[in-house]
């Protein structure tokens, strides 16, 4: 395997997701290119040479896009939802991590279970479908707690063929949302079938989460989880 080397990244473009997240789309000379469900590290250097490091998941399948919540006492993401802006450069190293991705030639239907932030990788997931053309059959179950914190409304809104999204709202649900407000259940995961399934969000999220697939009888073997800690810095 090739050594990760850090890389210069000039931001190109951005676009706010919602009141405290936003994407950023880097352009990366000699970026190798990507898995869905990889990502990379960050480093910011300040001018008195102090750095710190943070990671993130890759939100698209090709070129470098980042998808980031602000998390008020942090250091790296204050920073890159509210001051970075086009033109403006960091460094990146990656892509890293190879267990917790999906490959376009994989057939066996997909289940997405995310939570909260942890809808990044799983929508570069469904991206990387679009763009390959895949036929496989794709679920998102996205929970979140209120239509404020939606990423990727619009995208979610219209989903491609073959693929099917469901939003679970466990504080506040929009006025005529079928489904009152509340936790994820097995009933939002439906029944087991055969599918590869991928959980992603806050440690006791993907813990409950998890749980709950096996509890419906999906083979432990295909349940990838990846977590985050609290505060996401």
């Amino acid at each position: 395997m090739a050594r990760l080397t850090w890389r210069p990244a000039r931001l190109v473009k951005v676009r706010e997701e919602t009141a405290s997240a936003r994407t950023l789309v880097f352009d990366v000379p000699g970026w190798p290119g990507h898995l869905p469900g990889q990502h990379v590290d960050v480093r910011l250097t300040a001018d008195d040479g102090y750095t710190a490091r943070r990671s993130y998941s890759l939100a698209g399948p090709d070129g470098v896009e980042l998808t980031v919540q602000r998390v008020d006492d942090g250091e790296v993401s204050p920073y890159l939802t509210e001051v970075m802006r086009p033109g403006d450069e960091l460094e990146v190293r990656g892509p890293v991590g190879g267990w917790f991705v999906w490959r376009p030639a994989n057939p066996a239907p997909v289940l997405l279970v995310a939570g909260g932030a942890g809808v990044v990788p799983l929508m570069a997931m469904l991206r990387a479908r679009r763009a390959s053309r895949s036929a496989t059959p794709f679920r998102l179950v996205y929970s979140v707690r209120s239509p404020e914190q939606l990423y990727y409304a619009d995208e979610l809104a219209a989903p491609d063929p073959g693929v099917d999204v469901s939003v679970v709202y466990t504080r506040t649900a929009p006025d005529g949302e079928a489904r009152p407000a509340g936790r994820l259940t097995a009933a939002d995961l439906g029944p087991s079938g055969e599918a590869d399934c991928y959980v992603c969000g806050p440690t006791g999220f993907v813990e409950a989460a998890a749980g709950l697939l096996l509890e419906l009888g999906h083979d432990p073997a295909r349940v990838r989880t990846e977590r985050f800690g609290p505060t996401g810095e």
